[in-house]
């Protein structure tokens, strides 16, 4: 049997396609694997902010379409850069254990966010991280950082940033963990919908490939996935708006966290619920709809109508 896995050409994409290549090689010895290296638009845009250029989907689109072309057989996804519709005949088929999912400082000068003196200037693209900070240090210059994460701690080593906030997850994967100052708790800052989680995603039609992944799949991980993905789904949200939810199993009961914000955090909307774990959608949907009610529709319907 021979899988080719499609993956982007970033040393974070190669590291996720080969561990997946190095699990299914531990329960198939025989199985022969490919890396088929593909370009995506989210690859060659790289000095416009994401939600400026259409999101999520960026990075994953041309590897789908060679899903369909039946060139490749899988791809692997950090599930946080997926988005929650698929291309009619593809889906994903496994979700890994998940990594750390919180978010990490990074500085040359500063040991935590909180050293970082008034007009200090911290490098994040994204909206849902700027939107957390804002609240909490509303005296930090707050810039666009794009590129591959090689690229973000080099630029914050060049001294264009005074400090930069990347996935901790990333960072772990790399062996760049001794660069990290300080880890933020979800308390402190909410991670992304899915920050954590390899997705593999394979076509739907594909009995033998999804039989063979199957085994990489993680019962809690996808339960606390599906009920993000679903928080997500329910706001229609992607790169162009604040928003988070997190989630965790404890005590045997599922409890997702979440907020919605505009992009100046100053409407910010939280909150929390609990259920059981084997309905993850419907809460992640009810939480959605909650903060919706308490404002967050408003919020919402402005930044949509400003896109346009």
């Amino acid at each position: 049997m021979r899988i080719r896995i499609g993956t982007r050409k970033s040393k974070l994409a190669l590291w996720q396609a080969n561990f997946i290549a190095e699990q299914l090689k531990k329960h198939f010895p025989d199985i022969e694997i490919e890396l088929v290296k593909i370009v995506t638009k989210g690859d060659k845009i790289l000095d416009v902010p994401l939600a400026k250029v259409g999101g999520k989907g960026l990075f994953v689109k041309e590897i789908e379409e060679a899903m369909l072309r039946k060139e490749i057989d899988i791809a692997v996804h950090s599930l946080k850069d997926v988005p929650t519709y698929f291309p009619e005949g593809l889906g994903l088929v496994a979700i890994t254990e998940r990594e750390d999912p919180r978010d990490a400082f990074l500085s040359v000068r500063y040991s935590s966010i909180d050293d970082m003196p008034e007009g200090a200037v911290l490098g994040t693209s994204s909206l849902r991280r700027k939107a957390q900070i804002m609240m909490k240090r509303k005296n930090l210059v707050i810039e666009d950082l794009r590129g591959n994460v090689d690229t973000r701690i080099r630029k914050l080593e060049e001294g264009q940033y005074d400090g930069i906030i990347l996935a901790y997850a990333g960072l772990k994967r790399l062996g760049f963990q001794d660069r990290v100052k300080q880890i933020f708790e979800p308390d402190y800052m909410i991670p992304a919908v899915a920050q954590g989680f390899l997705g593999i995603e394979a076509r739907l039609d594909d009995e033998k490939t999804k039989e063979i992944v199957s085994v990489l799949n993680h019962k809690e991980s996808e339960i606390r996935a599906k009920a993000e993905r679903a928080f997500l789904k329910t706001l229609e949200g992607g790169c162009q708006v604040p928003l988070a939810g997190y989630s965790e199993i404890v005590d045997g009961k599922l409890r997702i966290t979440g907020f919605v914000s505009d992009l100046e955090g100053k409407r910010f909307f939280k909150d929390s619920m609990e259920g059981t774990p084997d309905k993850p959608e419907e809460l992640g949907e009810k939480l959605a709809q909650k903060l919706l009610d308490m404002g967050a529709r408003e919020v919402l319907e402005e930044i949509y109508k400003g896109e346009n």
